[in-house]
């Protein structure tokens, strides 16, 4: 397995949103990301104006990783892995690029928000890269989490 790594642009578009709905842990389709406003057209438009900033993971030529951050707020927005690809360090890698252009724009302290049900992978993973719980949370119930120290 020779995996590539790469920033992400508009041609991934379509890729991002298979991945995403594949996800072994909380797949989300692209209808329902509609519903949430992630749509085809503004992902394009936030990589084409800058506003967004992301790196693909690819085996082939087909992407089975990705990771976005928002410039603006610092926010790592998605990180998702397909499952066969989960355990061999793509996650991390992918988040870890991301995070260093975020500190790169300003953000010291980058952010995201996950599950906080400790039986969701996500929330160990987290956790052993350094990201720390705010106390904040979301609407939704996920939990505020800011990275506390190099990654």
């Amino acid at each position: 397995m020779k995996l590539l790594y790469r920033q992400a642009d508009y041609r991934d578009v379509d890729a991002l949103f298979e991945v995403r709905s594949k996800t072994r842990e909380n797949p989300i389709s692209k209808a329902r990301l509609a519903e949430m406003g992630i749509t085809h057209s503004s992902i394009v438009e936030g990589f084409e104006l800058g506003q967004l900033y992301g790196r693909v993971c690819l085996d082939g030529k087909a992407v089975i990783g990705f990771c976005i951050g928002d410039i603006e707020s610092g926010e790592v927005l998605v990180l998702a892995v397909l499952p066969n690809y989960e355990g061999k360090g793509i996650g991390r890698q992918l988040l870890g690029r991301v995070v260093e252009e975020l500190k790169e724009q300003g953000h010291h302290a980058p952010w995201l928000a996950a599950d906080r049900n400790a039986a969701v992978r996500a929330h160990g993973f987290y956790r052993r890269l350094g990201w720390v719980p705010t106390g904040q949370m979301l609407e939704n119930g996920d939990e505020i989490l800011v990275l506390d120290g190099p990654n």
